[in-house]
Parts: C-alpha cells; structure tokens; sequence
C-alpha cells in the first residue's frame, strides 16, 4: 500500500499522507513524498497536503529512529530536508491538518505557506522534550521563524501541547474550520491560489525566506553530525 496517494482535483495536488493509525513520518513515506512535490511541481498545481481523519501526523517513526544512529540521522535529516523544501516550493502549498499533529508533523505545518486546522479535542505541538529529546537546530529555527515570540518559548522549550484554536493563535495554523469543511476551503484557497501570477510567487517566496532557508541549509549539516557523534 502506497504511503502517499495523490489526486488531482481542479487546480489543486491533493497529496495525502497515509501511514498508518498515528501517520508517523519515516523515510519511505519521505521518500513518496517528495515524489508526489515532484509531480505536483511537475503539473504546476497547488498542493494540499492532507493527513488522515483525526490525525495529520504524530511525527517520526520512532522504530525507525531506533535502528540505529544511521537511521536516526537520516531520517531527522530527510524530515528538515522536507520542511526546508516546503519553505522554497515554487508553488502554493496548504495543509490541510485534520487532526493531531506533533513534533515532526508541526515542522511540515511550519514549512507550509497556509495551514488550516479542524475544530475538535485535538493536541497540536513539539513534545520533543517531554520524551528526552534535546531540540535540534532545525526544530529551533523554524519555529522561531513561524510562531509568536510568546509561543515559540512555550512550545519549544516547554513542550507546551495547544488546542487547535490556541495553534492558531501561536502560528501553527492560519485557521481553523469544522471538519466537515476542511477539504471544501482547501481546495477553494487552491482556486483563489491558483489565480497569483505563480512565477512572482515563487521568486518571492525564496526572497522573503533568503535568511531562514540559508540558515537551515547550515545547520541541517550540523544536525546531522551531532546526531552521528551523538552530542544530543
């Protein structure tokens, strides 16, 4: 079974995410993915990027990262590679967050241009010190790039879970609708999208994110060798 399934609907790439009970982020499901922004870049469409009903991801595969420091390091560095690749796509990109979203699933939400979020008894947030692990560069800078000052400081270093209305507030999300309206706005806001004149999108984007993207750039590398050393 395909990790990632892709459709085309009207001026949208709906890409959605398909993992498993808590969707975790591993690296085929990286690989699928990146192969589905490939195509939708590909057909210049307007990508929705989706999880599953009550969940749009629960973060990495953490069985995975247990393999061994090879695996962990590959797939932390493939899952910045995605955020950093989400922030410089040439086209509009929208998440559509139908559920939970923790730690890595956050990061995908903060590479996004638009986030929508669904109202319900949903945990959106970086648990990552909760669970013993020290924030690395990039679960640092993105944040402090995306979320109020305030929230960054909570949610960062606090591990600090939020309502779906309270992620708004912080910066995870742009908005928040009933479930039942979720896939109907996104693909609405792909139309309105669809209507920029993409190429000065593109070329603004990257401008506005020059700083952001090139200090990612640094210190994935950085990332990457302290989880091979382990110094974190």
């Amino acid at each position: 079974m395909s990790l990632v399934n892709y459709e085309r609907k009207g001026a949208a790439a709906v890409i959605t995410l398909q993992n498993g009970k808590v969707n975790v982020i591993s690296s085929a499901l990286l690989e699928e993915l990146n192969a589905a922004l490939d195509r939708a870049a590909e057909e210049k469409a307007i990508v929705v990027l989706a999880g599953q009903s009550g969940i749009f991801s629960g973060g990495f595969d953490l069985k995975e990262m247990m393999v061994s420091v090879e695996a962990r390091a590959n797939l932390v560095t493939g899952g910045s590679k995605l955020a950093r690749r989400l922030l410089a796509h040439p086209y509009p990109v929208i998440a559509a967050c139908t559920g939970h979203s923790v730690a890595m699933g956050c990061f995908i939400l903060l590479g996004c241009d638009y986030r929508i979020g669904v109202e319900g008894p949903f945990k959106i947030g970086l648990n990552e010190i909760q669970i013993g692990m020290t924030m690395h560069h990039v679960g640092i800078e993105l944040p402090r790039e995306r979320l109020l000052p305030t929230y960054f400081h909570r949610c960062v270093n606090l591990a600090e879970m939020l309502s779906p209305q309270d992620a708004t507030t912080a910066g995870f999300l742009d908005e928040v609708v009933a479930p039942e309206q979720l896939e109907e706005r996104a693909l609405a806001l792909a139309e309105q999208y669809a209507q920029l004149n993409l190429e000065a999108h593109a070329l603004t984007k990257v401008k506005m994110r020059k700083e952001l993207l090139a200090t990612l750039d640094e210190v994935i590398e950085i990332d990457r060798q302290a989880i091979m050393e382990m110094t974190f």
